[in-house]
């Protein structure tokens, strides 16, 4: 895999590190095709039973690498606008549909498709020094990376239309305010909270977590008796499974369940 992006495997966790620091992680195209090529990997992988996405150096993402955008406009290439079908949209995607649980390690400024990619994620764990900022309509763009989507759902359309109109950063504990953060922690403590996080989740139902995941996404675009009887099909499957015979049995018998992923 690409420098760009280093890729950890250590006991059911997945530690994805976005590593062009001296760009704060912008997304390049190599590094774009890095996050789209391994998110799809460690989705499929069922040895991965948690994910966490963070930064090297002094920021989480940047968003797009606008040195990289302006040289493709200016030579009239296609790239610069297809890299939303071809990119963000596959990221977006991996993140919330991945049948596991992801976690955002925001180390620092998340701004434009950074900020969207860790909106995408299910939990944030974010440094008390980091800022958020949607800065698309400042230079004449309107969302991606699904940030029309699930910032609303994050903290409602009023706060989502002063973000991105507005286009200013807020600090990390404005953004906790907003309800855009889980833990705000020290920026030290960035990685090993998000990590601690996710051994716990990775030693949890995991099957679970992916049905709870696909009922709450497929909920936001139904009806209330869709989502039921989604809801229906989805607990017939998990009741079927070996994690839910045995952490029943476990729980009679006052024992601590172990679960294995099936």
């Amino acid at each position: 895999m690409a420098d760009v992006l280093l890729v950890d495997r250590t006991e059911g966790v997945a530690t994805l590190t976005m590593n062009r620091p001296e760009s704060m992680n912008a997304f390049s195209t190599e590094l774009k095709d890095a996050l789209v090529e391994t998110l799809a990997d460690v989705g499929a992988d069922s040895s991965v039973r948690a994910v966490v996405l963070t930064g090297n150096g002094r920021g989480f993402s940047a968003g797009q690498d606008l040195s990289e955008h302006i040289q493709l406009l200016d030579a009239g290439d296609p790239a610069p606008l297809a890299t939303v079908v071809k990119h963000y949209n596959p990221i977006a995607l991996s993140l919330t549909q991945m049948p596991k649980p992801v976690i955002a390690a925001v180390n620092g400024t998340a701004a434009g498709a950074g900020a969207a990619v860790s909106f995408a994620c299910d939990f944030r764990i974010v440094s008390e020094e980091a800022k958020f900022l949607l800065a698309f309509a400042n230079v004449g763009l309107s969302l991606d990376t699904g940030a029309s989507w699930t910032l609303p759902r994050l903290i409602g359309s009023g706060r989502a239309l002063e973000l991105c109109l507005l286009g200013r950063p807020i600090t990390a504990q404005q953004a906790q305010q907003y309800g855009l953060v889980t833990q705000l922690v020290p920026a030290e403590q960035v990685l090993p909270t998000a990590q601690q996080l996710a051994a716990q989740l990775a030693a949890g139902p995991t099957l679970a977590y992916a049905s709870v995941k696909s009922a709450i996404y497929y909920a936001a675009e139904a009806t209330f008796e869709q989502a039921l009887a989604n809801e229906a099909v989805l607990q017939a499957a998990a009741g079927a499974t070996e994690d839910h015979k045995a952490s029943v049995a476990a729980f009679v018998n006052k024992q601590k369940p172990v679960f294995v992923g099936r």
